[in-house]
């Protein structure tokens, strides 16, 4: 799992430390980079705004995004993915608290690859942090990515 960057797209300080402190409790020791909203999200992917149109990041093996964000909301900044053919392909994992169908509906139709609850309970939320690390760093086999 090491080497593979998971990038975490989260505004909220106490779900950022939540899923941090339930990566490391499983022993996921990936570089986690945090995006605090949809434009730092989309600068560090595509190179977008100060950056001037190129990132040299590496593209991380999964994006954990929330979807009520500032600036710019998930769904927006997956929908800019999607349409962009340099990350069209990375996995996208929506992990929210929202339970609304419309946001389930509008991830899935906008090319997420998973939708997924934040449960409330930390052992739950570290259960599930668990889970998805599992899933995504270890057992996928995502498209060959690479820079255009």
């Amino acid at each position: 799992m090491e080497g593979k960057v998971i990038l975490l797209v989260e505004d909220n300080a106490d779900d950022e430390l939540l899923t941090l402190r339930a990566l490391k409790r499983n022993n996921i020791k990936n570089e986690v980079v945090v995006a605090r909203d949809g434009v730092q999200a989309l600068e560090y992917l595509l190179g977008e705004g100060n950056t001037g149109g190129h990132s040299l990041a590496p593209l991380p093996e999964v994006i954990l995004l929330d979807l009520k964000l500032p600036k710019l909301d998930g769904l927006e900044v997956l929908r800019r993915l999607r349409a962009d053919g340099r990350t069209k392909l990375l996995p996208i994992v929506i992990l929210t608290s929202s339970d609304e169908e419309r946001d389930r509906i509008g991830g899935y139709n906008l090319g997420a690859n998973s939708y997924v609850r934040k449960p409330v309970d930390f052992e739950q939320f570290t259960e599930t942090v668990r889970q998805l690390g599992l899933y995504w760093l270890v057992l996928n086999e995502g498209p060959p990515l690479r820079r255009s």
